[in-house]
């Protein structure tokens, strides 16, 4: 049965059903439906809308409903969308006592709320998943605080890092990534029930009650605008998607520091694969699969942001359209975090490969120019006689740390023998204290830095 048949004199061609329906995928809302629908009943029963007895009935009805659909008795078909289902549902099981439910209420303040629910609940998981992550960061980044590696700007080898600091630039943005989810979960929280199909109802309801039942924070304050509002969703999906962004630079980083050519890392056979012509390959597909994923989630924004550009208000049908991307982003982040931080788990270092990496490059020349810096000479004429001094040790096949004191003060009378030592790797690395700097100091305190930040977040 049709919630809507009433008013028509012909049946709507099967085609146009076929093409109308939600169900092949909202029926994943099912369970915040009749969650939702709970609270609505509870709410009419103590204003007296309807029967208090019928209230309770319809209630504990559809707690049945979600407990055979949940162990497999009771398949979702045959209805046009979630809704519809769950409410034939319980009118074939206690009669036209069901039809009470959907008084003060329409599918476009139901669907609203049930999607602000789900959301709600997606963010709490994304965000545990994103907690995890960050942990098993800190925790490699403080088991490898002594090692080096180079790191690179442009693609190319710039200054020697900490391996820790390295791991503590991921935390951070996945730490932005889990403040953003917190605040998203803000705008979610607001409870639109009771705004009916655009203009509110005429029946004495509490929506501050259903609110409570429903531990929504807020209630939406414009009937309007909250039928039809579906930025958060919108802004949830550009969470997934600035999380896909950072897994996506992860894995293009492991994927070329796990290559013959730097290999710095070594990924797991355990999530590795092979290929069917060549024996002696070893592929990191999930990296890659990851990288290609964060597209799809890209393309669910850019979907949804064409869905909400050119609506008038309020509600149109137009918005049935927000659920295939919010879903599609939703799963496709939780499966990327999850492997990802099992494979992170699984990779190892080869520290000696990359300290001597870190060393090439000149990549201590910075630590030249401040030198000379520090001894009196403004900086771009210190720049200017690094220049020349690199240039010198790429004609003469030379390092910086195996130049001579006297070749040094060639080219500026300032160099005294300590020159020798600041342009030893471990030396440029600890002289960098500063607050977010690469001596051991300033990792160690981004460390505690990060898991302060994210205690915070889950303090609640």
């Amino acid at each position: 049965m049709k919630l809507w048949e009433g008013r028509f004199t012909e049946p709507s061609a099967k085609s146009a059903d076929e093409f109308n329906q939600s169900l092949s995928f909202d029926y994943k809302l099912y369970w915040h439906d009749i969650l939702a629908s709970i609270a609505h009943v509870k709410m009419l029963g103590e204003t007296q809308i309807i029967p208090k007895d019928d209230a309770e009935l319809i209630s504990d009805t559809l707690v049945n409903i979600v407990a055979d659909i949940e162990k497999g008795s009771l398949t979702i078909e045959g209805a046009e969308d979630i809704h519809t289902f769950i409410e034939n549902e319980l009118i074939k099981r206690i009669g036209s006592k069901g039809k009470m439910m959907h008084a003060a209420r329409s599918r476009n303040d139901q669907v609203a709320t049930d999607l602000r629910l789900y959301v709600k609940d997606s963010i709490v998981n994304i965000s545990s998943r994103l907690r995890a992550l960050v942990n098993v960061l800190l925790e490699t980044a403080n088991n490898n605080i002594q090692f080096i590696m180079p790191g690179y700007t442009h693609m190319r080898r710039a200054q020697p890092i900490s391996v820790a600091q390295y791991f503590n630039a991921y935390s951070e943005m996945f730490l932005r990534d889990l403040e953003r989810f917190t605040d998203c979960y803000k705008r979610a929280d607001v409870m639109p029930l009771g705004s009916c199909a655009l203009a509110g109802t005429d029946f004495p309801i509490d929506r501050r009650m259903t609110a409570s039942l429903l531990s929504f924070s807020e209630i939406s304050q414009n009937s309007i605008d909250a039928v039809s509002d579906r930025d958060f969703v919108a802004e949830y999906i550009f969470c997934c998607s600035t999380v896909m962004a950072h897994l996506s630079r992860f894995c293009e980083d492991l994927i070329v520091y796990s290559t013959d050519e730097f290999g710095f890392i070594e990924i797991s056979d355990q999530y590795s694969t092979g290929s069917s012509i060549m024996p002696q390959k070893k592929n990191p597909d999930i990296p890659e699969l990851i990288r290609g994923k964060t597209g799809r989630v890209y393309g669910d924004l850019t979907a949804i942001l064409t869905v909400i550009k050119g609506i008038p208000l309020s509600y149109n049908k137009d918005l049935q359209e927000d659920k295939e991307p919010l879903f599609d982003a939703e799963e496709t982040v939780l499966n990327c975090l999850g492997i990802f931080t099992e494979l992170l788990q699984n990779i190892s270092f080869d520290t000696r490969g990359m300290r001597f990496a870190a060393a090439g490059g000149f990549s201590t020349a910075t630590d030249v120019a401040d030198y000379l810096v520090m001894k009196g000479m403004p900086f771009r004429d210190a720049h200017a006689v690094t220049g020349q001094i690199v240039r010198h040790c790429i004609e003469n096949g030379k390092s910086l740390d195996k130049l001579d004191l006297f070749v040094y003060q060639t080219f500026s009378s300032l160099f005294e023998e300590d020159i020798l030592t600041v342009v030893k790797v471990n030396k440029s690395v600890e002289a960098r204290k500063v607050v977010g700097g690469s001596a051991r100091s300033a990792v160690r305190e981004n460390i505690r830095s990060i898991s302060r930040r994210l205690n915070r977040l889950f303090k609640d």
